[in-house]
């Protein structure tokens, strides 16, 4: 069974407030239809304009000044759609008129007229945004932090054994922006870690939107498919085209005994530190860019971290410069990740990606897994 929600208004108060004639037409009207909110805000922001406009003319511009139009204005702006936004402002013409004609034409001054024409403006623009959106209000706002703290926290690796392994992300997105084209994807089933760094075309906020999306994909195919770039290979392709492209390198770990598959679409080569002999090797990994071909051939590669060993990820914004060659940057990377193994992995990865991307504007990413 199921159970009614309590009332909102109490059964005697209820009894006595339908007693009242003139109150319950009242109450249905400031109820009926799908946009009742609207009207009902769209009403008191205009009664209360034309209460501000008579008492400014009528009683004191000091205590009510006719700049509070502007407030009115903009809160119009955050609540109002469209057509009920141009009701209000015409509402907010007749009180300045009137006010002027009381008063006089200096009451209402030619900077008043010129910030309440900018707020205006500024309060259509805002309205039409969310009417495109949908949404009311500051919700269009809040939807984008809610992606951009979800990006986040897909960002995260999953926690590893603490003894036996260490892990460092960095993400930094071009222009300080809180969204880009780089993202990652991870997911930890028993002793096996899978991570994928992708690399959306283009950098900042217009790549961001594309990323929030593929995020959310990428996600979902990891650890549920055994050919994970093959298969977002095969939704890429299905989408429409100049879309961009996109690049991903994907790695499988075994946190039990170290050993590792990485498979690369695209994506700028894995670099491992063997402690044995102190030096980075570049991955052999290769494979064609997402979405380009309908069945990508990845040619995989493989090994095992031992202790000390490590292994570094990264997005091509650590390695491009304009005017400069992949591989020199690649050489510069390397030279860098030298200064890692004194200070150690943990202390040395933002350092790395802030030398690299100083001098230019583009998102970089950066994963290092090591075992201790």
């Amino acid at each position: 069974m199921t159970s009614r929600p309590a009332p909102l208004i109490p059964p005697r108060l209820r009894a006595i407030l339908i007693r009242i004639p003139f109150l319950v037409p009242i109450v249905r009207f400031l109820r009926r239809g799908p946009l009742a909110r609207d009207r009902n805000l769209l009403i008191t922001l205009s009664v209360l304009t034309l209460l501000l406009g008579g008492l400014a003319a009528r009683v004191s511009t000091e205590w009510f000044s006719p700049s509070l139009f502007i407030l009115v204005t903009l809160v119009g702006g955050l609540q109002l759609r469209l057509r009920s936004l141009v009701v209000l402002v015409g509402v907010v013409g007749v009180a300045l008129a009137y006010v002027a004609a009381v008063l006089g034409a200096r009451s209402v001054g030619a900077g008043l007229l010129v910030t309440i024409g900018f707020t205006t403006v500024l309060a259509f623009l805002m309205a039409r945004t969310r009417g495109k959106l949908g949404v009311q209000g500051l919700r269009g706002d809040a939807m984008l932090l809610e992606l951009r703290d979800r990006l986040k926290r897909q960002g995260e690796l999953p926690q590893l054994p603490a003894k036996d392994w260490g892990s460092r992300v960095v993400l930094k997105q071009a222009g300080g922006s809180s969204f880009g084209g780089d993202f990652l994807v991870s997911m930890r089933h028993g002793s096996i870690l899978e991570i994928a760094l992708v690399d959306v075309s283009g950098k900042g906020v217009d790549a961001g939107t594309r990323a929030l999306m593929l995020s959310g994909t990428f996600g979902g195919l990891l650890g549920s498919v055994d050919s994970f770039l093959p298969a977002c290979n095969a939704y890429l392709h299905r989408q429409p085209e100049g879309e961009g492209f996109v690049t991903a390198v994907h790695l499988r770990l075994d946190l039990s005994t170290g050993a590792y598959e990485i498979t690369s679409a695209g994506h700028p080569p894995v670099v491992k530190f063997d402690a044995g002999t102190g030096t980075w090797q570049v991955s052999a990994a290769k494979g064609v860019v997402l979405g380009v071909v309908p069945d990508l051939h990845c040619e995989p590669d493989s090994g095992v971290l031992h202790k000390g060993d490590a292994l570094m990820l990264y997005t091509d914004g650590l390695i491009e410069q304009p005017g400069r060659d992949i591989d020199s940057g690649l050489d510069r990377l390397l030279g860098e990740a030298e200064r890692l193994v004194p200070s150690g992995f943990r202390d040395g990865a933002r350092p790395l990606v802030n030398s690299m991307s100083a001098g230019h504007n583009d998102d970089c990413a950066l994963i290092l897994i090591w075992r201790p």
